[in-house]
């Protein structure tokens, strides 16, 4: 299968429009990894994404008639932009079909790029089933994302040149994952010519469809996705992609979402370039492979995929990097109400610094503090430090890895609610664009008694609601049902820990 591929990377036209990057030492990031480490520079694309390479390629083999009626395709990120330039340069007329939910800064970028920007639906398959529909009314040809021939090619350029910019041994190249064309079009090609160097596969482990794959022996569609690093949120590898990366990709490592967080920030460190979430998972796979491997002096590739950052995201992504490097613990400690307790629990931390200090009075005997506490890059000292709080008589809550306590109650830490009986709790993602977040309050009824709301706007695509409502047990079905008709994906969090140490109302629940 890969030897096809090398006559179509070999010839694939891409250079008209797209440029061959660099591949840059990341001299920060090897020392401290003890590792030669290398940034393959797609962030630096025209459109700031290996995505023109593909686009560009598809759209060059198109047939004069083809070119004459159009293109079209469904994105809501960084392949819109691909094919809208490269339309541009050809000539040719584009359509770019894309959710409401679309940042505006995407969409002003293919506006400018030439193309006609339709906005429907709030998720990519309501757009994509508009754009199918367009073309079958007006005769464009569809440009697919990644399940094709000649994108895959496209995309495997990026291994050509890597190839012949490395003169050395090479021991990994690290991949980001979402439709599978850019690790397809790279395995195919890498492979062929060097098959001792390890392919290595990085997704988000909330949307790792060709991890999911490989593990059952053919293509699964995932029930859910993550939307953090919405560039690689793909239900399913591509059928054409799958072909290619059964067989030749040796690995798939999934990383978190602190862990994305932490590596943006090495690649900010290493290039003063700001990555996508998409296009920091490598470097995050890379990291972590490392570690499980405990290796020392091999030279790594890592592929910064892309940098189209919405700026508003940089706050979230920013306050979540301490905790992905492992460099900050987030701790519920109990402490006495009384005058001077505050400075006996900073003596017992051995001077060790404060991130983050919440309280709220709630008792007259304790005071349950949220404290973020700065310890060793890779999470050395956590487990002595909660270890030492208690020997010194301290009550401590590890909420490190609670997700709730991250995204919500670190801005809420508020005090309990003794008089709030009954109260249930209930996280929600919702698409993130005007007027949305008042359809989700009004979608929500009037027969429940809202009691706690938390919302942040975080530049992304989804945002995600902490809501408490006033529900009876035996009512619990009927509100449940009410939420299934308001169609927002959601969790009961009613027994979650951050919520109960923080904000609980005191009623059982």
């Amino acid at each position: 299968m890969p030897q096809r591929y090398i006559k179509k990377i070999l010839d694939a036209r891409v250079y008209d429009v797209a440029i061959e990057t660099p591949l840059t030492e990341a001299r920060s990031l090897s020392k401290r990894l003890g590792n030669h480490i290398l940034l393959k520079r797609e962030d630096l694309q025209p459109v700031f994404s290996f995505k023109i390479r593909g686009a560009y390629n598809r759209i060059a083999q198109l047939s004069e008639e083809q070119k004459a009626k159009g293109v079209i395709c469904a994105s809501a990120g960084n392949h819109a932009q691909g094919v809208a330039l490269a339309a541009r340069e050809l000539g040719i007329k584009a359509v770019i079909v894309m959710p409401q939910t679309t940042p505006d800064i995407k969409v002003k970028s293919v506006r400018d790029r030439g193309a006609r920007v339709v906005l429907r639906g709030d998720a990519f398959d309501e757009a994509a089933a508009h754009a199918r529909e367009l073309m079958e009314k007006h005769g464009y040809t569809y440009i697919p994302p990644y399940d094709d021939p000649d994108v895959i090619a496209g995309q495997g350029t990026v291994a050509m040149e890597l190839m012949w910019q490395v003169s050395h041994n090479l021991h990994a190249v690290f991949i980001p994952v979402g439709g599978g064309g850019l690790i397809a079009g790279m395995a195919a090609y890498i492979k062929y010519l060097r098959p001792e160097i390890r392919v290595i596969g990085v997704e988000p482990e909330d949307s790792n469809c060709l991890q999911a794959a490989l593990a059952a022996g053919e293509r699964v569609v995932l029930d859910e996705v993550g939307i953090f690093a919405d560039g690689v949120a793909v239900k399913q590898i591509g059928e054409a992609p799958w072909e290619i990366c059964k067989d030749n990709v040796d690995e798939v490592i999934t990383v978190s979402t602190d862990e994305i967080c932490a590596a943006i920030k090495d690649v900010f460190e290493d290039t003063r370039s700001i990555s996508e979430p998409a296009g920091a998972l490598s470097v995050a796979g890379m990291k972590k492979y490392v570690e499980r491997e405990q290796l020392e002096g091999e030279s790594l590739v890592a592929i910064l995929s892309g940098a189209n950052m919405n700026f508003d995201r940089l706050r979230y992504i920013s306050e979540r990097t301490e905790i992905g490097e492992k460099r900050e613990a987030i701790l519920a400690v109990t402490i006495p109400e009384r005058p001077g307790a505050f400075k006996t629990f900073i003596n017992a931390l051995h001077k060790r610094s404060i991130t983050e200090f919440n309280y709220r009075y709630s008792d007259s005997k304790a005071a349950r503090i949220f404290v973020g506490i700065q310890i060793q890059a890779g999470g050395l000292g956590r487990e002595d430090l909660v270890q030492s709080l208690r020997e010194a008589g301290y009550s401590v809550v590890d909420l490190t890895d609670s997700d709730l306590a991250k995204q919500h109650i670190r801005h809420m830490v508020g005090g309990h609610a003794p008089s709030v009986r009954n109260e249930k709790i209930f996280q929600f993602e919702f698409p993130e664009r005007p007027g949305a977040l008042l359809k989700f309050l009004m979608s929500l009824g009037t027969r429940w008694n809202i009691s706690m709301f938390h919302y942040r706007n975080h530049g992304a695509a989804y945002s995600r609601v902490l809501m408490g409502a006033q529900v009876e047990d035996r009512e619990l079905p009927d509100f449940e049902a009410m939420l299934d008709r308001v169609g927002f994906r959601y969790t009961n969090e009613t027994d979650n820990e951050a919520y109960q140490l923080f904000l609980g109302a005191g009623n059982g629940h």
